[in-house]
């Protein structure tokens, strides 16, 4: 099977390898440097401020927008959730269920989000802003820029979802303004399912060591006081994090993050410039479209999105992304992150115009 979906994506041959290997005992000083240098990495690709710190968290991108909705914010808090998508409506989803006050900028869907819209919630007294850099769902980038400058007038303390836009979208914490920040491990790190980590600036370790946040798992401060030393609370996923200090190790011995953005940037308009001549469109505006997906409209009509997502997997071997909801029918994604070839776009290419020829497609 070839793999264009976002996460979990393919994993090059060096990972793979390193998966085979027996799984160390973890408390010991070797395996903290290795934690250590992780940190360093992972802050030099997020270009964090100075005295930035990362938490790693075993579980789903999930368990770390929960983490840092628990440990950024309080019923004291005034947040605006910007919900563009599925992964918008999450947050939402977590800041009702932890009682955080918010408002909800609700988008429609694989549409960006404006200056007109967000001027709207200008000197209104928000303390916190959430938001990704990328919405999965609709393959739509929001200008962080944007956002960042936005907070950085109004003092508002901002959270971002970089999940799947890591490694694929331009980031940087120090210019965009951004306290705190998600990525998976299974999606742009091309490792397997099991991590995710948070970094924060200074702001947002201060409000993890005075919110005090009623968890054992999620307790943030915890993991900084234990990543002092180089290690987590709990039993970490020890491969994986052995995995994580290879691939970024790597990464940074050739060429780092703008090394990594333009790679995915090139893997994107490759594909996106085969599909011009297809009766295929991009869902989102090019201009506003991540690099780590492309959602994708049939033009013809009757044609049904999610069965071609099911006849390219079970008739050519090849995942893409389905959608869900009122858009299962009309939209499927195609990514472009983990360890995929032109050579392998070309393939998914060739099946597309396949399925033309008999009229599927």
């Amino acid at each position: 099977m070839i793999n264009f979906t976002v996460g979990p994506v393919q994993m090059d041959e060096e990972t793979r390898k390193l998966g085979m290997e027996q799984i160390p005992y973890f408390r010991t000083p070797e395996f903290s440097a290795v934690m250590k240098q992780n940190e360093e990495l992972l802050c030099k690709f997020f270009d964090t401020p100075s005295n930035s710190r990362v938490i790693f968290m075993t579980g789903s991108g999930t368990a770390s927008m929960e983490g840092g909705i628990m440990n950024f914010f309080t019923s004291q808090d005034k947040v605006l959730v910007v919900n563009g998508g599925s992964f918008g409506h999450r947050f939402v989803e977590l800041c009702e269920i932890h009682e955080i006050p918010f408002t909800e900028i609700k988008l429609e869907f694989g549409k960006p989000l404006t200056k007109d819209i967000l001027s709207k919630y200008g000197n209104n007294g928000y303390t916190g802003m959430v938001l990704q850099l990328c919405e999965t769902s609709s393959g739509v980038m929001f200008d962080m820029n944007l956002v960042g400058d936005f907070c950085k007038r109004n003092n508002i303390f901002l959270f971002v979802d970089a999940v799947s836009g890591f490694l694929a979208d331009k980031i940087s914490m120090k210019e965009m303004h951004i306290n705190a920040a998600i990525t998976g491990s299974q999606k742009a790190l091309a490792l397997p399912p099991s991590m995710s980590f948070t970094v924060l600036d200074e702001a947002a370790q201060k409000r993890c060591y005075e919110n005090k946040v009623k968890s054992m798992y999620f307790n943030y401060a915890d993991y900084l006081k234990n990543g002092e030393r180089g290690q987590t609370p709990f039993t970490p996923a020890v491969g994986t994090l052995l995995q994580l200090n290879e691939k970024l190790r790597r990464i940074d011995s050739n060429g780092g993050i703008t090394a990594m953005n333009k790679t995915t940037k090139d893997r994107a308009d490759y594909f996106r410039n085969k599909i011009s001549q297809l009766p295929l469109k991009m869902f989102t505006e090019k201009d506003s479209s991540s690099n780590c997906v492309t959602a994708i409209s049939p033009t013809r009509p009757g044609v049904n999105a999610h069965k071609i997502f099911e006849i390219i997997k079970d008739e050519y071997g090849i995942w893409i992304c389905p959608n869900a909801g009122d858009l299962a029918e009309k939209v499927f994604r195609v990514g472009h992150i983990g360890s995929i070839t032109k050579e392998e776009i070309d393939k998914l290419i060739e099946v597309f115009e396949d399925l033309v020829r008999r009229g599927l497609l």
